[in-house]
C-alpha cells in the first residue's frame, strides 16, 4: 500500500471528532478523520427511541445551532444534526476503515488501517469507548439469546427478558420492554437503581419494582445463562428463573489496546490515559486526546457537552507550534 501523506488525522467521527475536524478545516489544515464504522458509530447504536440526558444546546459543536422538537433531543435528532454538520461542511472523513497501528517516528506519525497506510505530523485520537462491552463472564454468556446493546423492543414481546445493569441503558430497556408486553427481569450488582439514571425515568422504575410490575433483584448477579433458563447468585441463595433472552447492559470500555500500543501511559487503576489538560496533548508529543477516552473506565466523567472545548485547545496548541504556516 502506498502512503497517502496529510498533516493531521483524526481518528473517531463522533461528534467529538468532527469538532476536531471542524478547527482543522476553519484553519485550512490538511486532515483526514478515519472511522471505523458510520458517521457517529456509537449514537447510530443506541436505542431507537433514547432521550438524551442534555439539552440540545448543550449538544451543539461550533455554535453550530441544534434545534430539536423538545429541550432534549433524541436519538434521531442527534444523528441528523451530526449529519448534516458533517455534509455541509464538505468534512474530509473515512467510514468503514478501521486503524490497526499506529507508530511515532522521528519527525511524524506512521497510521496503518485495513486500507492504506498514512503519514502524518499530529494525529488526534477522538474514537469514544462503545464499541468494547464489559463482559459477564460467566457460563453461556456467548449463547444467541445474549446480547450487549439494545435496539428496540418488539423483538421481546411475550419473552421473558433479563436485563443486567441499574444505568440509564437499562433502566431504558427494562420501562420500553415492559411497556411492549415482555416479562422483565432486572439483575442488579449494587443495592439499588444508579443514582445517575435521568431524574425524569428514576421514579417510574422505581414504582414499577415496587409494584411488582418489573422484577428486580438487588445484590446480585448471573451465576450461569441455558438456552431457556438461567442461574441467579442472591442474598437469599440461587435462584433459577425462567428466560429467553439476557440483555446485558454493564457498561463498555475504550480501546486501551491501541492507546497502549501507541505508548501512551494508562494509570494502573482506571486507565485513566496521560494527557496535558490545558493541550489534551499526551505523552507521546504530537498525540492528541479528545472525548470520553480521556477518562479511562470512568466513561461518566466526559461526554459531548463538557468535552466539545477539547478540540479548540487542541487546535490552539498546533495552531501555537505554527507548523503549518
Amino acid at each position: 500500500m502506498k502512503d497517502i501523506t496529510t498533516d493531521i488525522i483524526i481518528i473517531g467521527a463522533g461528534p467529538i471528532g468532527i469538532a476536531c475536524a471542524l478547527e482543522c478545516k476553519k484553519r485550512n489544515w490538511n486532515y483526514l478523520v478515519i472511522e471505523k464504522g458510520a458517521l457517529t458509530n456509537s449514537l447510530f447504536n443506541y436505542p431507537k427511541n433514547m432521550t438524551f440526558f442534555s439539552t440540545s444546546e448543550k449538544l451543539e459543536i461550533d455554535a453550530i445551532p441544534f434545534i430539536s422538537n423538545n429541550p432534549k433531543p433524541n436519538r434521531d435528532e442527534a444523528l441528523e444534526y451530526y449529519r448534516r454538520v458533517t455534509t455541509s461542511n464538505n468534512l474530509n472523513i473515512n467510514l468503514y476503515e478501521t486503524v490497526i497501528n499506529i507508530d511515532k517516528g522521528s519527525k511524524q506519525f506512521h497510521v496503518e488501517t485495513n486500507k492504506h497506510t498514512y503519514t502524518a505530523k499530529k494525529v488526534i485520537i477522538a474514537t469514544g469507548f462503545y464499541d468494547i462491552p464489559k463482559l459477564l463472564h460467566v457460563p453461556g454468556e456467548n449463547l444467541n439469546k445474549v446480547t450487549h446493546y439494545y435496539k428496540e423492543a418488539h423483538n421481546y414481546v411475550l419473552q421473558h427478558v433479563v436485563v443486567v445493569g441499574a444505568s440509564n441503558s437499562a433502566v431504558d430497556a427494562a420501562l420500553e420492554i415492559y411497556r411492549k408486553g415482555g416479562y422483565v427481569s432486572m439483575v442488579i450488582r449494587g443495592e439499588s437503581i444508579g443514582e445517575r439514571v435521568k431524574y425524569w425515568v428514576r421514579p417510574d422504575i422505581i414504582n414499577r419494582i415496587e409494584e411488582g410490575s418489573i422484577k428486580a433483584y438487588f445484590n446480585s448477579e448471573i451465576k450461569d445463562i441455558r438456552e431457556q433458563n438461567l442461574t441467579i447468585s442472591t442474598p437469599e441463595g440461587s435462584k433459577v428463573i425462567p428466560n429467553d433472552y439476557v440483555v446485558a447492559l454493564t457498561g463498555y470500555l475504550p480501546n486501551f489496546e491501541l492507546l497502549k500500543s501507541c505508548g501512551i501511559a494508562l494509570s494502573n487503576d482506571k486507565m485513566i490515559p496521560e494527557y496535558d489538560a490545558h493541550t489534551m496533548e499526551s505523552n507521546i508529543k504530537g498525540l492528541y486526546l479528545a472525548g470520553v477516552i480521556c477518562g479511562g473506565t470512568e466513561t461518566h466523567k466526559w461526554f459531548i457537552e463538557n468535552s466539545r472545548i477539547h478540540a479548540k485547545r487542541i487546535a490552539a496548541h498546533i495552531e501555537s507550534q505554527q507548523i503549518f504556516s
